[in-house]
């Protein structure tokens, strides 16, 4: 599924007029308008039940709210937690391209990157399902998008379950109680700010080393749950930040980054960060066989024998299903 968080960034190369959203475009009746005929039921946060006729789809964006949240109003700039499927519609015919129902939700900016989904969200709530059928124009355009097998002729149906709201730079909420040091680096941080860490200039520990720098009050972590986070890591050799979710000049707002504890992060990050409580900041020492092993990542100046350090904010927690 993070294909799709990477294919919504990608922004469309023509600014579009955003006229006509709804069930059906002005003076086109509602049953000319195979788009609005899409039915999603279900329950929130469970795997729906999408129906898409085996018809064309019209050139009419259509924008539903089957299941409508009480929670507050997606601030622009904010980032949210939510589970998402998305269809691709060519000609009469329909596949699911990807769902997070089953493997856990996922991080997405509420400005997205297509238009027709950043209409679709703007003044939705946390706890609604919307439904928005994207024809090209409202979608990836002419071009399409060739990372998600999309061309330029066909429609999408994204279904978006809206669980929780991220603001940029948000931190960890506990109490502080160490800045590490000693043997271990330093870690200072200005409040809305990336942790800076300074490597002391002794030989980074043999094992894991897991520092609680601030204590969380919330539920601890356990396997399976999806953990959002956000992160700095730095390489103990050189010091150098290799990777980051917070937010930069290029990246003003960041995106925190959203993960199923147990699988699909290195092993140093499994290991460590069960039993942590949310609101926790926590600082890891990586060894190469809990890291990337032998391989190292070269692209990001990590060798085979380097020790990461990683300062982790744990910001939420959602168990698995």
């Amino acid at each position: 599924m993070r294909r799709i968080a990477a294919a919504l960034l990608v922004p469309v190369a023509a600014a579009i007029a955003l006229a006509g959203c709804g069930s059906s475009s002005p003076g086109s009746p509602a049953a000319a308008n195979s788009n609005a005929a899409v039915k999603v039921t279900g329950s929130f946060d469970k795997q729906p039940s999408v129906s898409i006729p085996a018809k064309k789809a019209s050139a009419n964006l259509v924008i539903q709210t089957p299941i409508k949240g009480t929670g507050a109003v997606l601030t622009p700039g904010d980032n949210e937690l939510a589970n998402i499927a998305v269809y691709k519609w060519s000609g009469t015919k329909h596949t699911l391209l990807d769902s997070t129902f089953a493997s856990g939700p996922q991080m997405i900016p509420s400005q997205m990157g297509l238009p027709g989904l950043t209409t679709a969200l703007k003044t939705a709530h946390l706890g609604s399902r919307i439904v928005a059928v994207l024809p090209p124009k409202f979608g990836y355009g002419k071009n399409g998008q060739s990372q998600l097998q999309v061309t330029g002729t066909d429609t999408l149906v994204w279904v978006i379950d809206l669980i929780q709201q991220f603001s940029a730079g948000q931190t960890a909420s506990g109490t502080q109680v160490s800045n590490g040091g000693g043997q271990l680096p330093t870690v200072t941080a200005k409040p809305g700010q990336a942790p800076v860490i300074a490597m002391p200039k002794n030989s980074p520990p043999a094992k894991l080393s897991v520092t609680t720098l601030i204590k969380g009050s919330g539920p601890k972590l356990t396997n399976g749950d999806t953990v959002v986070a956000e992160y700095v890591g730095s390489i103990w050799r050189t010091g150098k930040v290799f990777s980051s979710t917070w937010p930069t000049s290029t990246q003003p707002n960041g995106i925190p980054f959203s993960f199923k504890l147990g699988g699909g992060v290195i092993k140093g990050w499994n290991e460590a960060l069960a039993g942590v409580p949310v609101g926790s900041r926590v600082m890891l020492a990586i060894p190469p066989s809990l890291g990337y092993g032998k391989q190292g990542q070269p692209s990001a100046g990590i060798k085979s024998n380097d020790t990461l350090v990683f300062v982790i904010d744990v910001l939420a927690a959602q168990p698995a299903a």
